[in-house]
């Protein structure tokens, strides 16, 4: 029998009978996807598709390796599609190697914020689960997890999960072939009276005893959508670091692997420190030395369940062993990229190589006590450094070796607002901020004022910004529109004060306008973010924003070399920004090498960070 492709459109129902007018009007079509590692869930595929069409329902097959969640699932809510997923487990709980990527999609998705918890709504699905009772650990964990997942981004489910058990001792049915066909029954039947209207989504038993009207459980007796705590060696850091998709380091550090190193390895686009400076966004690794911070900031994308701390008080693991770590674990989670739909060949060769780190994943770096170690191994390595720091530590500022490029989060301009927006566990908070700013003025190197606007919290105080700006005379501000991280218990941050980046940029056309030295350069719409810089990276009218990373290189191997004698500036290593980055340019600091892609349901004023 011919399977038709994941690409091609599914073939038009049979209109001859009652039935299939009823197909047409509430179901379209059947999709069934297999994680298959022997070519039993393959074959039970291929079995259900002989019955569905059989039925007078369009259907196709689908190896799960060759689709792309990314692109495709969410449209499948919005055609009236039913998916079927037939799912084995693998070794130790894993999934099949065809089911591996959609798999760490779905779950990352699951959590992920600027999904959002409906991201999938109106996607009608059933799970299949192929395992072996034998390891009651990992027993149907796959199907287990794709279920939950589904449910968590707000897919429906038409019926109760099926389990199928390999072990015939505790098979329901006799054997795994059974067990499939009883639950392929079921389907057929609840399929059938879908397409005729039936908008029940489950027979309301749970498995766990419950109701599936309890709204603090589905009906497996999994928790309401919420990350899970993974378990580390730190005692504090376990109890309170919520770590999903991302690995901790020893005690106190960790790594995680953007959303704008992924975008890039698939061609759809860098993050705007690519746009403003010139950053090769997937070969990016963004980590931190210290999961603490002084801070309790209301936009934290951690929702604080990170550990707070005014001074270090944790044991600490060595500068190279934390590099070491970051590393290879960096590089692991590239390399499960691998044939990945719409990644590129070079890119992922590229990736693999590591050329910039973003110290800023959480947390106040700058506190870990061998910082300046850890800085100067990246440097020698070839590793650029970008610091951002939440400025409560000027004296920590003064001492820092020199980076490619320090960053100080100014997250309002008076006492009062910063108080109500970062929180600062520091009693002495305002003139620790302020010393920091001037302690950043200090620097030779490349430095910046990262201003968050959080809307009708700190978007009026404009002469207070200016007062800030020419304390520490940046060489460039960039502003951005907060991101909402979705609700949380800690912050009552809501959608309403997201700004939208026509008022960011009316923002910082005011701002620009009373600092002399200073004016717009660039912009970048996808992440409302835009920089102001100093008119000094303005060369005969021409911007040059980027970072020769090479020069910067020679230059700080030269400033050790030489004991710290042989000094540089932010001059010295600058690159000429291309135009399409530029403010006003057509492409919005979009890269027209690479794609843009639109996520489906995505709110126009969510901005990625």
């Amino acid at each position: 029998k011919s399977v038709p492709s994941a690409t091609n459109p599914l073939p038009q129902p049979v209109k001859s009978s009652d039935s299939a007018k009823d197909t047409v009007a509430h179901v379209s079509g059947v999709k069934i996807f297999f994680g298959s590692q022997t070519g039993t869930a393959k074959g039970f595929a291929k079995e259900l598709l002989d019955e569905v069409e059989a039925s007078g329902f369009p259907c196709e097959i689908i190896d799960m390796k060759d689709y792309d969640p990314d692109d495709q699932l969410a449209d499948e809510g919005t055609n009236k599609t039913v998916c079927v997923f037939l799912l084995a487990t693998y070794t130790d709980g894993q999934p099949t190697e065809n089911a591996e990527w959609f798999c760490k999609w779905l779950e990352e998705a699951s959590t992920d914020f600027r999904y959002g918890k409906t991201y999938l709504k109106g996607l009608k699905y059933a799970v299949f689960g192929l395992g072996n009772s034998v390891y009651t650990g990992h027993y149907n964990t796959v199907g287990k997890n794709v279920d939950k997942w589904l449910w968590m981004l707000s897919a429906a489910r038409i019926m109760t999960r099926g389990e199928g058990d390999c072990n015939v001792v505790n098979s329901k049915h006799g054997n795994i072939q059974a067990d499939f066909k009883a639950w392929k029954m079921k389907f057929m039947n609840r399929l059938k009276k879908l397409a005729k209207g039936d908008k029940k989504s489950c027979n309301g038993k749970c498995k766990s005893g419950g109701s599936c009207k309890n709204k603090t459980k589905h009906e497996h007796g999994h928790e309401e959508r919420s990350e899970h705590v993974i378990q580390t060696v730190n005692a504090e850091v376990n109890e309170t670091f919520n770590l999903k998709d991302r690995h901790l380091i020893g005690s106190h550090s960790g790594v995680k692997l953007c959303r704008w190193t992924k975008s890039m390895l698939r061609g759809r686009g860098g993050c705007y420190k690519h746009t403003f400076y010139g950053i090769e966004s997937h070969r990016c690794m963004e980590t931190t030395p210290s999961l603490a911070c002084a801070n309790k900031c209301v936009f934290c994308w951690r929702h604080h369940t990170n550990p707070v701390g005014t001074e270090w008080r944790w044991k600490m693991d060595p500068a190279e062993k934390i590099l070491q770590d970051s590393l290879e674990k960096h590089q692991n989670m590239i390399r499960e990229f691998k044939g990945v739909p719409g990644v590129k060949p070079e890119r992922y060769e590229e990736g693999l190589a590591v050329k910039h780190c973003a110290l800023s994943l959480v947390g106040e770096p700058i506190m870990y006590p061998e910082i300046n170690v850890f800085l100067r191994l990246l440097h020698s390595n070839r590793i650029s450094s970008f610091l951002v720091t939440n400025a409560q530590f000027p004296r920590e500022i003064r001492n820092l070796v020199p980076v490619t490029q320090l960053y100080v989060s100014v997250d309002a301009s008076t006492k009062d607002t910063l108080k109500k927006i970062d929180r600062p566990l520091f009693k002495d908070f305002w003139p620790r901020f302020l010393d920091c700013l001037k302690a950043l003025g200090e620097k030779k190197q490349r430095t910046v004022y990262r201003l968050t606007l959080v809307k009708a919290w700190n978007v009026e105080e404009m002469l207070a910004y200016a007062d800030l700006i020419a304390m520490g005379q940046p060489d460039f501000i960039e502003v951005k529109g907060v991101t909402y991280c979705g609700d949380s218990t800690a912050s009552s941050l809501t959608m309403a004060n997201v700004p939208w980046h026509q008022e960011v940029v009316a923002f910082v056309q005011q701002l620009a306008d009373m600092l002399p030295q200073y004016e717009i350069a660039c912009e970048h719409e996808h992440s409302n973010c835009l920089l102001i810089a100093h008119t000094k990276f303005n060369i005969d009218g021409e911007w040059w924003t980027w970072i020769d990373y090479e020069r910067f290189q020679e230059l700080v191997q030269a400033y050790e070399d030489s004991g710290g004698e042989q000094t540089f500036s932010s001059l010295d290593y600058m690159a000429k920004t291309p135009t399409w980055a530029l403010f006003g340019a057509e492409e919005q600091g979009f890269d027209p090498t690479d794609t843009r892609f639109q996520r489906r349901n995505k709110a126009k004023n969510i901005s990625g960070c």
